[in-house]
């Protein structure tokens, strides 16, 4: 094993004077934001269930430089209640206590604090107070990613008179929980953008009709909200504007001098939520410049920035005056922070998987693909950017350079532990490499180049590249610790979610995994059949690369839409138009029974019809195989390494149990402090939130 990877030394670096703009100072109404870092209102899976772990995960973010952090969507009252997602309310007095240890955190490190009240509309069917929504016409839930039965309750002017008394109440409450900034919330498909909409306001009575009318309960809600804050707090308005709904910008123009500050996005979530695969940085800046030529007030919007000088960009072309943030706040809660001190290699920048965005909507605390701490700050007392100095140094082998690797690797040499990284292959960075080269995944590859920029700043971490490991080698180089991190490979069988055994024939000289076929790609052009029982973005990424390269791709699904899990992360709209106009054959709601003759067998979920489709190739992408030889070596061979001092060997990432690349990150820095706390994980990880029992 030879050292082919030589550390570089740190610098101490100091600010750009470029990006002094962005800590320039700026009011909005009443208060004053230290800088323009802001924080927009993202969810967090936290919520009312979970105020510690809300409170904590804020307060990272104020630490890390954010001059504004807002909650995610607030609800005003029983009637705008989005069980079983866990939102934020301010429903009574026990809410106060809860969002003040939000804005105590928050407040602790300069920074302000924001809500972002919300009423519901017809996006929901009030799960768990089971109180009929409100909308503006009997209709159906329209949140297409649920299908929940029920209908919202058709408002009349006593609704309207009640909704406006639970807001100015719910600002009441806000003030009494510390916040400095108050929403009214009009976009995002809720009840406020019913109003706007002609399509859904069919009232004929002041609230309906001409756009004067339709604007007049958000113009209504704003003055409420200006009265109650009377100079305490600022009044925000977050609003959609789209060069493609001219409209938008009328019912702008005749709201745009009464907040204090504008948070601005686009009416297609998609394209303000896109995932990276489609969307790409500042994206909403053509909108929103058009808006903010109309209005004197400032204005925020996001566009996933993580470059300083796309954001010095902005403010000085007067695109917005404040950097909007959600999913790179997230990725790196430090970012303001590392701009200021000119650390701009350190910054961890979002690589919009939405990864985020997909456990939120699945009910449980966020987390991210670059920042394995994100969720656990209050549960596990992880920080970004903090990490305790091992009391009894130990030298730790760490075998595979893929995102746990060299995860493990990073967190072990800045804990102070002597690191040997070896990798097989010449490049580090395992699956990242390959699916870095993707269609639409070239983002991916920041997961690898920022761990490795870090590695390479720690002294006490060798890297030894093209070093191919045996049990023999690890015994003999005798370190206390060895972490596996082998990943894992690419069935060649069908045993997957709808199949629980291999396909009943299967000629092999037909088989081709998906690693086997990116690592030597079939040359002659042939007729494949990507059979995706794995439901995320890797069979219609492998099927697109394929057909890139000529060939002719028919891509196989037992479920109705392919990138099924892809609805959790905003791909899966996209996928599919993306993979349909490519010219990819796509057929759902089928399993591949049999490969052999050149068909392959198919046969409906449903129905048990079958259907023959004529390939030369079939790729299985059901499930992974960990790759844990060395690990069942080693583990045979006890007696051997307790001789040669290793002390404990475990296993990490996909070599663990193969998953996403945020769960191989997140492996990766939980053993590594497991190497000084072995009982983290069974102590740590059941760590709850009790509610109150009276």
């Amino acid at each position: 094993m030879t050292n082919k990877w030589q550390p570089e030394a740190m610098c101490k670096n100091m600010r750009d004077p470029r990006h002094d703009i962005l800590f320039e100072p700026i009011n909005i109404g009443p208060v004053t934001s230290k800088n323009r870092f802001y924080q927009v209102p993202h969810c967090s899976g936290m919520g009312w269930r979970r105020p510690n772990t809300l409170a904590a995960m804020r307060g990272v973010k104020a630490e890390g430089g954010w001059g504004v952090v807002n909650t995610e969507y607030c609800s005003i009252h029983p009637t705008s209640d989005n069980d079983a997602f866990p939102y934020c309310a301010l429903w009574d007095n026990e809410d106060i206590i809860s969002h003040r240890k939000m804005t105590d955190e928050v407040h602790k490190h300069g920074a302000l604090a924001g809500v972002e009240l919300w009423i519901g509309g017809s996006l929901i069917v009030n799960l768990g107070t089971r109180l009929p929504p409100l909308g503006l016409r009997n209709h159906p839930q329209q949140d297409t990613s649920v299908y929940h039965p029920g209908q919202t309750r058709c408002m009349d002017k006593n609704d309207i008179k009640n909704i406006r008394k639970w807001h100015r109440d719910a600002a009441k409450r806000a003030l009494e929980a510390g916040f400095d900034i108050v929403y009214v919330y009009a976009t995002h498909g809720y009840l406020l953008s019913e109003f706007l909409n002609p399509e859904t306001n069919i009232r004929s009575d002041e609230y309906g009709g001409p756009l004067e009318n339709r604007v007049r309960f958000i113009k209504e809600l704003i003055e409420d909200t200006r009265e109650i804050v009377d100079g305490k707090a600022a009044v925000a308005t977050r609003f959609s504007v789209g060069l493609n709904d001219s409209e938008s910008y009328d019912a702008f123009a005749l709201l745009a001098d009464l907040p204090d500050l504008w948070d601005l996005t686009v009416p297609d979530y998609s394209v303000e939520m896109g995932n990276s695969r489609f969307i790409k940085e500042a994206a909403l800046k053509d909108s929103v410049l058009k808006a903010r030529q109309l209005t004197s007030k400032p204005v925020v919007s996001v566009g996933r920035l993580t470059s300083p000088d796309t954001m010095v960009q902005l403010l000085r072309e007067n695109v917005q005056d404040l950097i909007g943030a959600a999913r790179p706040s997230i990725a790196d809660p430090f970012l303001p922070n590392k701009i200021s001190t000119g650390n701009l290699e350190d910054i961890r920048e979002c690589i919009g998987c939405n990864v985020c965005y997909a456990h939120d909507s699945l009910g449980v605390p966020i987390r991210c693909t670059q920042n394995p701490t994100m969720g656990e700050e209050w549960r596990n007392g992880w920080h970004p950017e903090k990490i305790l100095t091992t009391k009894k140094r130990k030298r730790v082998l760490v075998i595979g350079s893929g995102p746990a690797g060299l995860e493990a690797s990073r967190v072990l040499g800045e804990m102070g532990h002597k690191v040997a990284l070896a990798e097989k292959s010449r490049e580090l960075g395992g699956r990242i490499i390959t699916e870095a080269k993707l269609p639409g995944l070239s983002e991916w590859i920041r997961v690898r180049d920022w761990r490795i920029t870090q590695i390479n700043k720690c002294q006490n971490i060798e890297v030894f590249p093209e070093s191919f490991m045996t049990s023999e080698s690890v015994l003999e180089l005798g370190y206390e610790n060895v972490v596996i991190a082998t990943g894992a490979r690419w069935a060649k069988d069908s045993i997957g979610r709808h199949s629980n055994c291999d396909f009943r024939e299967a000629d092999i000289g037909m088989i081709i995994s998906g690693d086997e076929v990116l690592e030597k790609p079939v040359k002659s052009k042939s007729k494949f059949v990507v059979y995706d029982d794995d439901h995320y973005y890797f069979g219609s990424v492998l099927a697109l690369e394929l057909k890139r390269q000529g060939h002719q791709v028919t891509l196989v699904c037992p479920a109705g839409r392919i990138c099924s899990w892809g609805e959790f992360t905003d791909e899966q709209t996209r996928s599919n138009t993306e993979v349909i106009q490519a010219g990819i054959k796509v057929i759902n709601n089928y399993k591949i029974e049999a490969v052999t003759n050149g068909i392959a067998e198919l046969s409906c979920v449903f129905s048990g019809e079958t259907k023959e489709i004529f390939c030369d190739f079939v790729i299985p992408i059901t499930r992974k195989i960990p790759v844990t030889d060395l690990y069942d070596d080693l583990c045979s061979k006890k007696q051997e390494f307790r001789d040669n001092g290793i002390e404990k060997i475990m296993k990490i990432g996909d070599a663990e149990a193969p998953s996403i690349i945020a769960a191989a990150v997140h492996s990766g820095y939980r053993s590594a402090i497991e190497i000084d706390n072995p009982a983290s994980k069974a102590l740590n990880f059941a760590k709850r939130e009790h509610p109150l029992i009276k």
